[in-house]
């Protein structure tokens, strides 16, 4: 397959995950968060795991450490921008302007690396990378929203007894 088509669909991509996150989240801020609209869109970006059955995006285990290990660090970004409120009993997400601003910065951050790394690096196995990152950083900010939530919760039933 033709290197810049890979790299022009796979950018594709990216700014439509960004985008559609984006929606998402000031979606998701007008209705209660439940243990299980914090759990369940990473588990579904998991499927995409399958990739690896192609030897074209398979990588070794230093760079699936790298690419978890950058993942847990941008998380942290999403975690500190990732508030929760009680109003009536519920819990909502409140939105955050810093949130898009943090998408589009780890966004541009994740192209330049993405650049570099595909010198070095074929483009399946960055892309394989990449996923991993996101997968990984996206895993740990939904840890730690369900952590938060679920501490919020506990005051609930604890105001209600």
């Amino acid at each position: 397959m033709n290197q810049t088509v890979l790299v022009v669909a796979s950018t594709a991509i990216a700014i439509f995950m960004v985008i559609t996150m984006n929606f998402m989240r000031m979606k998701s801020s007008k209705k209660p968060v439940t243990a299980k609209k914090i759990i369940l869109p990473p588990l579904f970006m998991s499927s995409g795991l399958l990739m690896f059955l192609i030897p074209l995006f398979r990588v070794g285990i230093i760079e699936i450490l790298e690419a978890v290990l950058i993942g847990a660090l941008f998380s942290i970004f999403l975690i500190k921008t990732s508030k929760f409120t009680i109003e009536d009993d519920d819990i909502y997400l409140v939105p955050s302007k810093a949130f898009i601003i943090i998408i589009l910065i780890l966004f541009i951050i994740r192209l330049i690396l993405k650049r570099i790394l595909e010198t070095q690096i074929d483009v399946g196995q960055t892309s394989g990378m990449f996923y991993i990152l996101a997968l990984s950083m996206i895993f740990t900010w939904r840890i730690a929203m369900l952590i938060k939530y679920n501490q919020l919760k506990k005051q609930i039933e604890q105001k209600n007894t």
